[in-house]
C-alpha cells in the first residue's frame, strides 16, 4: 500500500471509530440497551482502535534518538 492509501485507510478508519462511540453512546442510554450489542461495538471498536495505531506505526516510524 502507498502512503497515501494508508492515510486514507486511517481516516476512515477513525471516521469508524468516531461513529461507533457515537453509537455505543446511543445505545447505553435508557430505555433501550442491548447488552449484547453494545458488548459487539465496543470490541469492534477496540479492533478498529488497534488496527489505527498499527497504521499510525507504519505512517509515523518511531525514531529512537
Amino acid at each position: 500500500m502507498s502512503e497515501e492509501e494508508l492515510r486514507a485507510r486511517l481516516h476512515a478508519l477513525i471516521e469508524e471509530h468516531r461513529d461507533l462511540s457515537a453509537t455505543i453512546d446511543a445505545l447505553s442510554r435508557p430505555p433501550a440497551v442491548d447488552a449484547l450489542r453494545l458488548q459487539r461495538l465496543k470490541r469492534q471498536k477496540l479492533r478498529v482502535k488497534d488496527e489505527i495505531a498499527a497504521l499510525t506505526d507504519l505512517l509515523i516510524p518511531d525514531i529512537i534518538a
